[in-house]
């Protein structure tokens, strides 16, 4: 079944179990503010969220999550080809304007994303598995800012990552990989630690962070068929901390 960000989520009404131990602190489900999510037994656990977590110290920004799983242990099945190529996601909603990160301001969500592909590679600046091949290592999990928005030709009330129309030449950070969509491969590196995934990152005035506010997100994406608009469509949603995308974190 399809679920949207934009739609209506089923949470299995459960307690969120703690930590065993107490010797995690660090992670998010211990942060005073942390966006808390009750267990899903009808999801991978690895994808079931039960907290979401950005805060700062200095200009790095950590944005983290725990899952009941183990972070990063699940990746998308490849198909061999980039037409319908699956992508799995972790996702975190922010209140920020697309702008923030280098991206011409315009309406959408801004989210920073952690993700698999094995199909594919779209960071060209970067060897994720230092084996010296720029183009191979999609599958490793690498970071993403995107700008996410409705489109209706994923399907009613699904998002998709925004496209960038034919001709069109909108502002992109300097490290937009080159496909036609609202995309930055900025090269922070997440940290995927047995139920913990952590990535920092900085921003060129570390001001357009006050004020934040976000969500937590794990969901599937894949390219569409015919490799155009819309390119990247969000195909299924796992789990949203909040449980309605309200952003309700602020960052402290």
């Amino acid at each position: 079944m399809l679920k949207t960000l934009a739609g209506s989520l089923v949470l299995a009404a459960l307690p969120i179990a703690a930590l065993a131990g107490g010797s995690h602190s660090d992670h998010a489900i211990h942060q005073k503010g942390a966006v808390l999510s009750p267990e899903n037994a009808e999801i991978d656990q690895n994808y079931d969220i039960l907290a979401a977590h950005v805060h700062r110290s200095g200009r790095a920004v950590t944005f983290h999550m725990t899952l009941k799983g183990i972070a990063g242990a699940t990746t998308p099945e490849p198909v061999g080809q980039l037409a319908g190529a699956p992508v799995e996601a972790y996702v975190w909603p922010t209140s920020l304007k697309p702008d923030a990160v280098g991206f011409e301001s315009e309406d959408g969500i801004l989210a920073l994303v952690a993700t698999s592909h094995p199909d594919f590679d779209d960071t060209p600046l970067f060897d994720e598995d230092g084996d010296a091949d720029l183009t191979n290592d999609g599958a490793k999990w690498h970071s993403h800012w995107v700008v996410l928005t409705p489109n209706e030709a994923c399907g009613s009330g699904a998002l998709s990552v925004k496209d960038i129309p034919d001709g069109a030449s909108p502002k992109m950070p300097a490290t937009w990989p080159g496909l036609p969509i609202y995309i930055d491969s900025p090269g922070f590196s997440p940290v995927l630690k047995s139920k913990e995934i952590t990535i920092n990152v900085s921003f060129d005035d570390p001001a357009v962070a006050d004020g934040m506010s976000y969500d937590g997100v794990t969901s599937a994406l894949r390219v569409n068929q015919n490799i155009h608009a819309p390119l990247l469509c969000v195909v299924d949603v796992f789990d949203v901390a909040s449980g309605d995308l309200s952003l309700p974190g602020k960052l402290n």
